[in-house]
């Protein structure tokens, strides 16, 4: 398993799996261990992953500084990354959480990404509202599902502010394309694979400034995808259109029939967009 130092001192490590160009891959959660990405729907044949681990989480070492967890404090970890890799750019893949440190990363240095891919991304680092009907909305294209009935009265508690116990685990089903025994295998390794201290704190005051990312988004000079799941309540894809739309060259794919983890749930389309965006077939 390959290592390396991030500038205060913590061992990072990073595993490498598949064939071609490379692809820096930075796991959601917040704060999950990347082993979840897995060879992100057969990516592997088209392009050598790197998933790092972030700080705390899988073979990384935990942190003597707390606050180092903030999102903003681990873009220098990407950069480390980079360098121990030897590379004068790097594309880039960010999921879910994620995707915050991966435009951190792109607004902090600019010239040292060659293509963005933003894959069902967190909206914290932009400040893109998500409102209740947005996620409702999405939710009732599930509405033929024998679990809808309670998994979307759930939801709308959730997002009216008053949640009780139970209703995030009922609303589960509503961020995979099918909810069945692999899917809750996948959820349930979830807890196990998150740091959730570091969590914690991924998100605490100061780690965004989303004025001056969307600033500094504005012009920045690569390409960039947004991939949106048809069915993913957590990044709908009225607001995934809206987030390309911060990027002076992007474009927005939404992908049918899919949820928070579109490589999972079909992973042939996935792999098909992401391997055209990455070669430059896509529109830019």
């Amino acid at each position: 398993m390959p290592a390396f130092t991030a500038p205060d001192g913590t061992t990072l490590a990073y595993h490498v799996a598949g064939d071609g160009p490379p692809l820096v891959c930075l796991p959601g959660g917040p704060m999950q261990d990347s082993v979840y990405l897995g060879e992100l729907g057969g990516l592997t044949a088209h392009r050598t992953l790197i998933r790092l681990d972030l700080r705390g989480t899988g073979r990384s070492a935990v942190s003597e500084d707390a606050a180092s967890y903030r999102c903003d404090r681990q873009v220098e970890d990407v950069e480390a990354l980079r360098e121990e890799l030897g590379l004068e750019r790097l594309d880039l893949l960010g999921h879910s959480a994620g995707a915050n440190l991966a435009v951190l990363y792109a607004a902090r240095h600019p010239a040292r990404v060659g293509r963005l891919a933003l894959v069902t991304p967190s909206v914290f680092a932009v400040g893109l509202d998500i409102t209740a009907e947005d996620r409702l909305e999405t939710a009732r294209l599930r509405r033929d599902e024998p679990w809808f009935a309670p998994a979307y009265a759930s939801l709308e508690a959730i997002t009216a502010g008053r949640a009780a116990d139970g209703d995030w685990a009922a609303v589960a089903p509503f961020w995979y394309g099918r909810w069945d025994d692999e899917a809750r295998a996948f959820r349930a390794a979830e807890e196990q694979q998150r740091n959730g201290d570091a969590a914690a704190r991924y998100a605490s005051d100061g780690a965004f400034d989303p004025g001056a990312t969307r600033t500094a988004l504005s012009a920045f000079p690569s390409p960039v995808l947004v991939l949106a799941g048809e069915y993913d309540v957590a990044a709908p894809a009225r607001v995934m259109k809206e987030y390309a739309g911060l990027f002076p060259r992007s474009e927005a794919v939404v992908q049918s029939g899919v949820g928070h983890f579109p490589w999972r749930d079909d992973p042939g389309p996935f792999v098909a967009a992401l391997v055209a965006f990455l070669d430059g077939v896509s529109s830019p």
